[in-house]
């Protein structure tokens, strides 16, 4: 029989698995150029999303939790002049998703109510942040579905 520990970490791995999963489906189709195509002057890419959570899991979870020593540069993720190729964006970010799955199975029953901070957030709990990062994964998510529709249509 399984621990809440273990049950808790197998669904939330299970989670981030199949949000990095649904990630890779949506950018299959796109050609490099589409991937980096903002359909609005005001909007995000697809690639630049993908940035966004790469480094958005490495800071709030790799950073703060597993203690990378990852440094955030958030405005770099939405504008980098020069990203990198769509193939080197998804090899770091399914990096950084197989970094949050290591650590949530590394937590302990202390470990998910240990406390917590990060710049620009208010959460309090370790447990709070995974589940934060999980759900902003989703709402993106929404995002590259309408971003990956837009770029067939064109």
């Amino acid at each position: 029989m399984h621990t809440l520990d273990q049950t808790l970490a197998s669904v939330l791995a299970d989670r981030y698995t199949a949000n990095a999963a649904r990630v890779r489906e949506l950018a299959v189709p796109l050609t490099n150029a589409e991937f980096w195509q903002k359909p609005f002057p005001f909007g995000n890419s697809f690639g630049h999303l993908v940035l966004h959570l790469t480094g958005n899991l490495n800071y709030y979870i790799g950073a703060q939790i597993a203690k990378t020593g990852y440094v955030r540069d958030r405005p770099r993720e939405f504008n980098d002049p020069n990203p990198p190729s769509k193939d080197e964006a998804l090899k770091r970010f399914d990096e950084a998703v197989a970094m949050v799955i290591k650590t949530i199975h590394a937590q302990s029953s202390d470990g998910w109510s240990a406390e917590y901070s990060g710049v620009g957030t208010n959460v309090a709990i370790r447990l709070d942040m995974i589940m934060q990062c999980a759900a902003h994964m989703q709402h993106h998510i929404g995002q590259m579905i309408y971003l990956g529709y837009q770029s067939r249509q064109r």
